[in-house]
């Protein structure tokens, strides 16, 4: 019993302050939106709670002032929340964000499952080779390749809408899918297609009723990673699309709210909380069960 709450305190030890410094980005943005601009910019005021200051001319404050409300919440405001849905085109990114994202996702998957497939089990000793060349391509950086890039999105007169993006976000997604599921599939013992070509399958029918279905938190992975790069891409985003109506939220967001010197420091930080909540939780769902069939689901 000892033993075992010793190896507990430790892990707790060990984890704990890691869990608290990749929370704290979620802590402090969630402060930051709601405070007045008069406790923002108060340099007496510890930044990390609220403080009882005077709010800005014509900034509303729609709490009571309660006694039970604790670090003086009671002079929060959300009028910086509803600036980014009533005076910009939040809504609009949101919905770019997605039908991109969803788009590249599906590409990726089309191109990526039977690329790693095929490198994993069909290559041989080559496919270890062009796997790592492959996963060499999505290691070359955005700023040497926006330029030409820039090229060919101009003559396919794709400039200024959310199309250049899905034609261009693959170039990054697949090669890391591919070497992704390529070592997804070398987990998964061979033994498995052969047992089912013998049966009378197919190399496709092996594949749809056997490797697939063992592959699946392999695939929920790539999905989850392709659309979380799509979401965060600044340079791409910010190059091929200037009309704020085309943009992405990582491309929105900052040039929509900061304006010269002016830097919409509440709503930014609303703006960039509210897509990283589902992103985390789909990190906390799924990245679980990836985890687990990595290790041992071909095995079940």
């Amino acid at each position: 019993m000892w033993s075992t709450l010793r190896e507990r305190g430790i892990s707790y030890l060990i984890v704990g302050p890691f869990a608290i410094v990749l929370a704290f980005p979620f802590y402090w943005m969630l402060v930051t939106a709601f405070k007045t601009n008069g406790d923002l910019y108060d340099l007496n005021n510890v930044p990390f709670t609220y403080h009882p200051s005077q709010a800005a001319v014509g900034e509303k404050l729609p709490f009571r002032h309660d006694h039970w409300l604790p670090f003086g919440f009671e002079n929060a405001t959300t009028s910086h929340v509803s600036f980014i849905f009533h005076n910009t085109n939040y809504l609009r990114w949101v919905e770019n964000t997605a039908v991109v994202g969803g788009l590249v996702v599906a590409i990726t998957l089309l191109f990526a499952v039977p690329a790693g497939y095929s490198l994993a089990r069909l290559s041989g000793r080559w496919g270890q080779s062009v796997g790592v060349g492959i996963f060499l391509t999505y290691l070359v950086p955005p700023t040497l390749l926006f330029l030409p890039l820039s090229r060919v999105i101009s003559k396919l007169g794709l400039q200024d809408r959310i199309w250049s993006l899905v034609l261009v976000y693959p170039s990054f997604t697949i090669p890391f899918a591919t070497w992704l599921l390529m070592g997804f599939f070398r987990t998964i013992p061979a033994e498995l297609e052969d047992a089912a070509l013998v049966d009378g399958c197919s190399r496709l029918k092996a594949l749809a009723r056997v490797i697939f279905p063992i592959s699946i938190p392999g695939i929920l992975t790539v999905v989850i990673f392709s659309f979380s790069l799509c979401v965060n891409e600044f340079v791409y985003a910010i190059t091929f699309v200037s009309g704020t109506k085309q943009h992405t939220i990582s491309a929105g967001v900052p040039t929509d709210l900061i304006r010269g010197d002016v830097y919409f420091w509440q709503s930014l930080m609303a703006a960039t909380l509210i897509p990283s909540i589902p992103l985390a939780l789909l990190y906390n769902s799924f990245l679980d069960r990836f985890i687990a069939g990595f290790t041992g689901g071909a095995f079940r």
